[in-house]
């Protein structure tokens, strides 16, 4: 199985030690949030979940790079499932576009994977996250939302490189962010970046 080869090696190629914090075999449709640094992470998120969990959890991408070539638009659409968004670039217009077609693509069972801060980190600090959370979080308020914290897949594979090389990282699952429903926009992305930022200093969490 292609699925299964490929969860083995993200595995061994990013060394992850794996953290949960909320329930690995959950089923609740979820909105994993992560911050992120490099090609990999979502690919090593994916590898992390349950073999059940996996099926029905699709990555976020932008369309500009995974469209970019045969393999690539195989390896998005055929294996991952990836839901490709145009990047907005500052265009409210395409930034909501680009939301409501990560709702509707979650359909009634389907979870995502999304990285708030919008663009890769090259030094592995946390940006400050992008609107497109909290309105993805309005438009779909049954869903989970789980910070993840990837730790040093920038040195794994940093931006502008194409092979990855083997080295020790870190993935935290954390516990689930509980909505507000009246909690206005900017309030919502600090609280949850911080949620994020905050499982960096998690260490040996029991494992679900």
């Amino acid at each position: 199985m292609i699925e299964t080869a490929i969860a083995a090696a993200a595995s061994l190629v990013s060394g992850a030690t794996v953290q949960w914090h909320c329930d690995r075999y959950g089923r609740s449709q979820r909105i994993y949030f992560a911050n992120h640094s490099s090609h990999l992470d979502f690919i090593i998120i994916w590898s992390a979940l349950s073999a059940g969990a996996r099926a029905v959890t699709r990555p976020v991408a932008g369309r500009d790079y995974w469209e970019r070539g045969a393999v690539r638009r195989y390896v998005a659409s055929r294996i991952f499932r990836a839901v490709l968004i145009q990047r907005s670039n500052g265009r409210v217009d395409e930034a909501r576009m680009a939301t409501e077609r990560m709702a509707t693509a979650m359909g009634d069972r389907d979870s995502l994977i999304v990285f708030p801060e919008g663009t890769r980190s090259l030094d592995g600090r946390v940006a400050p996250f992008k609107s497109g959370l909290f309105h993805l979080t309005r438009l779909r308020p049954d869903a989970e939302l789980i910070p993840v914290f990837l730790e040093n897949l920038n040195r794994i594979l940093p931006k502008g490189e194409v092979l990855p090389v083997p080295m020790l990282s870190r993935l935290v699952f954390g516990v689930p962010l509980q909505t507000i429903s009246d909690e206005d926009k900017e309030p919502f992305l600090a609280r949850a970046r911080d949620a994020l930022i905050q499982l960096r200093s998690c260490h040996d969490a029991p494992g679900r």
